[in-house]
């Protein structure tokens, strides 16, 4: 993968009128759900959760079989916090994968991201462990952040009891998950404790709260999967409505970026948070970390997602996973 793969620019004309024929059905059926379920009416957090859920289950299902799937709580420095431990049938101890679920801070799940997690744990032959972290606005920034740090540090002293090698550990995650991966990065490095983490996927992160007018206006609007109002009602609910513009662990675009490990970007071309990610590629490459950043054209926002119907979405997950086994020197997969 180059830094530039496949990479369609930015610019006019470059709305929906380009996205992927395959991605379209899934986005279509997806707000089409959304509409049907909510009737229109904005509701608050936990009815959303639970209609989230019934969205997304027709898009978990199928994908790789595990030779073994189970969860255990880690009694971590922050508290428990519960894991789900994928194992595709490697050697131990492994190559591993912790994956944080998108769903700006507030929706979303181990269930809804099950066929992801699969998927990426079948494919780079890593175990994969995602992490159930605290949801907003329940529990506000920064509390599903330091229970990231807290399982990492918790899988980097106790990660043989699950079959993990600690000294290959990577981080990823989609979306907000994409953003907690790299705030965690950056509290590890800052700790000392860099070595923790072996590399970084970042799936279509969320790396500030503020995206230019073009782009709202261009991929944000009614329709899409990721819209202009829903950035602000994630943002909102997350910070609870504290400014942490200028907070670097909440909004990483902002942050130092010097001594982070290798860092994988799978980076959609018609995504409102697409500007965010040319601008961390470009702040990365000054900053002398190892990136690759693939933008993928006709792509949207939770495209991966889309991986049963969409080749766009397999391909995507695939280059992800080869850069896993690279950098982590994965092993085969026995199943799936």
């Amino acid at each position: 993968m180059s830094s530039k793969a496949g990479e369609a620019v930015v610019g006019p004309g470059a709305g929906d009128d380009t996205i992927d024929p395959d991605i379209r059905r899934f986005v279509e059926r997806v707000t089409a759900d959304y509409s049907q379920l909510t009737g229109g009416r904005e509701l608050p957090p936990v009815e959303m959760r639970a209609v989230a859920e019934r969205v997304r289950e027709p898009w978990r299902r199928g994908g790789p079989v595990m030779a073994q799937v189970t969860e255990r709580s880690a009694d971590t420095e922050v508290g428990p916090v519960r894991l789900r431990i994928y194992d595709p049938g490697v050697a131990k101890p492994a190559s591993t994968l912790v994956y944080l679920h998108g769903g700006g801070f507030v929706l979303f799940s181990l269930d809804t991201h099950d066929r992801v997690m699969r998927e990426y744990a079948a494919r780079a032959g890593v175990v994969v462990v995602g992490v159930d972290y605290s949801l907003s606005p329940e529990a506000r920034y920064p509390v599903a952040l330091n229970e990231l740090v807290a399982v990492v540090r918790w899988l980097h002293a106790h990660g043989a009891e699950v079959g993990v090698d600690a000294r290959r550990i990577a981080l990823g995650g989609d979306s907000a998950g994409g953003n907690l991966s790299l705030g965690a990065a950056l509290v590890l490095r800052d700790a000392g404790q860099g070595d923790f983490v072996r590399g970084l996927l970042l799936i279509y992160p969320a790396l500030d709260r503020h995206c230019s007018a073009e782009s709202y206006r261009r991929f944000g609007g009614p329709g899409a999967v990721l819209t202009a109002e829903e950035v602000d009602w994630f943002w909102n609910h997350y910070t609870g409505g504290v400014d942490l513009s200028t907070d670097p662990l909440a909004t990483p675009l902002r942050a130092s970026l010097g001594g982070l490990p290798p860092i994988c970007m799978t980076i959609p071309a018609c995504d409102v948070l697409t500007e965010q990610s040319h601008e961390m590629d470009e702040r990365l490459r000054a900053a002398g970390v190892d990136v690759e950043m693939t933008v993928y054209p006709g792509a949207t926002h939770s495209f991966i997602e889309a991986v049963s119907i969409a080749p766009l979405a397999d391909r995507a997950i695939e280059d992800g996973a080869r850069w896993l086994r690279r950098k982590l020197g994965a092993a085969d997969a026995g199943t799936g």
